[in-house]
């Protein structure tokens, strides 16, 4: 079948984001501030990507416990949702959904950014490792959008890959570690004790015929409001789901929406009076993708980096969140596997590693950034980098290249020290530049 149809050119400018999540914001922001036009086509109906439709509950960590590493946008992040610095520690931290998606609607208009909702990347066209427009379905139709820069946040990676770039996937097979499908609770009685981990009675519930998996990895349901008993769930696991595939996405939506009922009934029934009369009020509208497509660039970021805390002369930031590949399937050697890979990761005070530009650029492809979960890692890197502060890191970095590559078009035609002096100007935390 042969699908032609002559589009509008809707929008022309110096920079189009795909995707308002974390890295998709940070990237819009940053270039917009820096006097760019911009346009950022996002599918949901509100920006924050897991963190807000997905109903991730919980802030990884901002800092390495000395140093602000996620400074900048994430900065202005953590002070617009925390009171003072109550989250500046090396924790997860919740925080209310809707307070989010306000700071980013703020942060978005301030900055002039242009910018539509239930709009989605459908079809890029690429020519000789060139974007020349990326074609976008919503309510009104298809319609074209042409900018200089482009800027990859969709998560898997789909502008690049749709361009040409190189990508991996998974494990050594392929496959993904699982995605959650997160929650929203309410009537908990937080001023009951939670007597020890969250995943205690796992092993007795699965005995007595509750869960469908022996799955003893549960993050867990976090606080985020104690006076109305309110919090958010990242509880269960949806095995083998490709987040490149909407039937897999479909089967990973059902899956979570049965076992959502099992882990109502151990809660209720196993942990005690906190959650005895707990209710379910909601589940996201999207599945929390922790792993899809690595995209290749310039440099591969890998786990021999991560274990020397590497410095680099073309760093854009430095992170220090452990490696979190969750258990590829429900047992009790593959939990033990994960406690043990997780806290061996897990940083001292003070440490981090860099993370250079090159990550950010595809191999074969000049006028395209990509940023947040799907840079150009190996997949113990992309599973530390891929939490949420991570994400406003690269992102921001993604969207002040984008602003100094718009004169050439060309995201190798920078120069690094312009590129890091603008960060840290903004925020960002580069103690190693070149």
């Amino acid at each position: 079948m042969v699908f032609t149809r002559n589009l509008i050119e809707k929008y022309n400018v110096d920079v189009f984001v795909a995707g308002g999540g974390p890295s998709g914001m940070a990237a819009a922001i940053s270039a917009a501030r820096l006097g760019c036009s911009v346009f950022i086509a996002e599918k949901n109906g509100c920006f924050g990507g897991s963190g807000t439709t997905g109903l991730v509950p919980c802030f990884a960590t901002f800092t390495d416990r000395v140093n602000f590493l996620a400074g900048g946008f994430g900065r202005e992040i953590h002070d617009a949702i925390f009171r003072s610095d109550e989250a500046l520690g090396n924790g997860f931290y919740a925080y209310p959904v809707e307070k989010l998606k306000k700071v980013y609607d703020d942060m978005a208009i301030s900055a002039g950014v242009k910018f539509s909702f239930f709009t989605s990347l459908v079809d890029v066209e690429a020519r000789d490792g060139r974007v020349e427009n990326v074609i976008l379905a919503a309510k009104s139709g298809l319609f074209a959008v042409k900018a200089k820069i482009y800027i990859d946040c969709t998560g898997d990676g789909d502008l690049a890959t749709w361009s040409g770039a190189i990508a991996e996937h998974g494990d050594e097979s392929g496959t993904a570690m699982p995605s959650t499908l997160c929650s929203l609770w309410a009537n908990m009685d937080f001023s009951q004790p939670d007597s020890g981990p969250q995943n205690r009675k796992i092993e007795e519930a699965y005995n007595d015929g509750v869960f469908t998996n022996f799955d003893l990895h549960l993050p867990g349901i976090a606080t985020t409001s104690k006076e109305c008993g309110i919090g958010g769930g990242n509880v269960g696991h949806c095995f083998e789901v490709d987040a490149r595939d909407e039937a897999s996405l479909t089967e990973g939506m059902l899956h979570g929406r049965r076992t959502i009922r099992e882990y109502e009934k151990y809660y209720k029934e196993y942990l005690g009076a906190r959650y005895s009369n707990m209710f379910l009020c909601y589940t996201a509208d999207m599945l929390g993708i922790r792993e899809s497509r690595r995209i290749i660039g310039d440099y591969v970021l890998n786990m021999g980096d991560f274990e020397k805390r590497a410095v680099f002369e073309d760093e854009i930031g430095r992170y220090s969140y452990p490696v979190d590949i969750h258990i590829m399937k429900p047992d009790k050697d593959a939990y033990n596997n994960f406690m043990n890979e997780y806290s061996r990761t897990y940083y001292g005070v003070g440490e981090s590693y860099g993370i250079p530009y090159r990550t950010l650029t595809p191999k074969g492809l000049s006028n395209v950034l990509v940023a947040g979960r799907c840079i150009s890692t190996d997949r113990s890197m992309q599973a530390s980098i891929r939490v949420m502060p991570g994400c406003f890191i690269t992102g921001q970095a993604a969207g002040v290249a984008a602003s100094l590559a718009v004169a050439k078009e060309d995201t190798r035609e920078i120069k690094i020290s312009e590129l890091q002096e603008k960060i840290v100007s903004l925020g960002g935390y580069i103690p190693n530049r070149a």
